[in-house]
């Protein structure tokens, strides 16, 4: 399945979402990408949108390779085999590192906003795909700490297996192309897939709708 650009692939994920409109909850996006997405989401479905901002945590000696993620305030999420040959000082420090730099983001993009209230409601965590879902484990292990009653993760396209280590921790997994035989790269289901900076992110940010919550 392939898709013109991140503002499809949202309107697409928003009539998978239907059931979801008007009802009490939150759309989540995840930074930078994630934002094209939810904000289509957030339109077609009268719902309230928010940031949750996980940080990759490279390899030390191969910075892209991820080991782990966290977000700003919820538990890391390793890959267990890796991390096992690592100095443990300098992986909390990655971490602390990390957590600081997302929360300095949230300031940016939001400029002071606070977070939505979503205790007893359902959070719709949307990014633009998934490889080894370690920075969407890290955003649910987030929410989860804020008390919705339901979590929704949202994605054009993922690895199967990744997908059910998904669904360990999240009730509920909508993707639109789930399969064996991912492509090894989010970019490679997308005829148009730029790089969005901070300040689209600001911008997206600032003209999304905010219904009462």
């Amino acid at each position: 399945m392939r898709f013109k650009d991140r503002s499809e692939a949202g309107k697409q994920l928003a009539l998978a979402l239907e059931k979801y409109r008007d009802q009490p909850a939150v759309v989540y996006a995840l930074p930078r990408g994630g934002v094209v997405l939810a904000v289509e989401i957030a339109k077609a479905l009268h719902l309230p949108l928010d940031l949750i901002i996980p940080r990759k945590i490279g390899h030390p000696y191969n910075p892209e390779y991820a080991i782990g993620a966290v977000s700003e305030d919820g538990e890391p999420v390793y890959n267990d085999w890796e991390i096992a040959r690592l100095d443990r000082h300098w992986l909390e420090n990655q971490v602390n590192s990390e957590r600081r730099e997302a929360r300095r983001r949230r300031e940016q993009y939001l400029q002071g906003r606070e977070p939505l209230p979503i205790a007893g409601k359902t959070a719709i965590l949307v990014d633009d795909g998934i490889a080894t879902g370690l920075t969407m484990l890290a955003a649910i292990r987030d929410i989860k700490k804020r008390r919705p009653s339901w979590v929704v993760v949202t994605i054009p396209v993922a690895p199967e297996d990744t997908v059910e280590r998904l669904l360990q921790e999240a009730d509920e997994v909508v993707g639109l192309d789930i399969t064996a035989h991912y492509l090894g790269a989010v970019g490679a289901y997308y005829d148009y897939f730029p790089q969005v900076s901070d300040a689209e992110v600001i911008r997206l940010m600032q003209q999304a709708p905010s219904p009462q919550v």
